[in-house]
């Protein structure tokens, strides 16, 4: 894989991660609750509100890169810590979604649902372009492949395992910061699970085999 390839894949995946961002905003902003993954750093932004979602979630993708050095030990390739300066552009990514969607109207629970479906859709096809790319997991999926990989575990079981675990955790962290009242975890969380990998896949019949050509294709040189 040329230079040129391999700086053209890395950009791929920052826009990436800016849709994927900008889909949890506009999830973030239906307030029913946001994709597994994101539910804790959720919970913890409603209740430590000095630190935004972005911030959260910096902290939560960072904590997820401390356990595959934990999972994996000496297995750990340093090229994986590129996953923490750009899980710092996620977060300032998702920020920069809220203060977009920040204005948008929610006066019902249809407009509500609205932004979840919308921003699933904006996540799965930000999700698509960083699988397009092909150069490094995100913290949570790399951390779900950690899992698998030491044990020996498919990576979908795996997966399910690891959302489950995060909509558990936030469900209990809610109850312990509000008296035992769900908050941040809702429908929405159970509509973006159900739904985001469907929604994927669907961007990747349609994208991946355009962007993959543009990604292959060589410079053309001059004479």
């Amino acid at each position: 894989m040329s230079k040129i390839e391999i700086a053209k894949r890395y950009i791929l995946f920052i826009f990436g991660l800016f849709f994927a961002a900008l889909g949890v905003a506009f999830t973030k902003h239906g307030e029913l609750g946001v994709s597994p993954i994101s539910s804790v750093a959720n919970v913890l932004s409603c209740e430590f509100s000095a630190f935004s979602l972005g911030t959260w979630l910096i902290i939560w993708n960072c904590i997820l890169i401390v356990g595959q050095i934990v999972v994996l030990r000496k297995k750990f390739q340093l090229i994986q810590l590129l996953q923490v300066p750009l899980s710092f552009l996620f977060g300032w990514f998702t920020d920069f979604g809220m203060w977009i969607v920040a204005k948008i109207p929610v006066p019902t629970y249809f407009t509500r649902m609205t932004m979840v479906l919308i921003g699933i859709i904006i996540l799965g096809f930000g999700i698509s372009l960083s699988v397009t790319a092909n150069v490094i997991l995100n913290s949570g999926e790399a951390f779900v492949k950690a899992i698998s990989d030491t044990t020996n575990k498919e990576f979908g079981n795996v997966k399910i395992a690891f959302d489950v675990t995060c909509v558990i955790l936030a469900v209990l962290l809610s109850f312990i910061f509000f008296d035992f009242t769900i908050v941040g975890t809702r429908e929405g969380t159970i509509v973006s699970a159900l739904l985001t990998g469907f929604v994927v896949k669907l961007f990747l019949k349609l994208v991946k085999k355009p962007l993959e050509s543009v990604l292959c294709r060589k410079a053309v040189q001059a004479f």
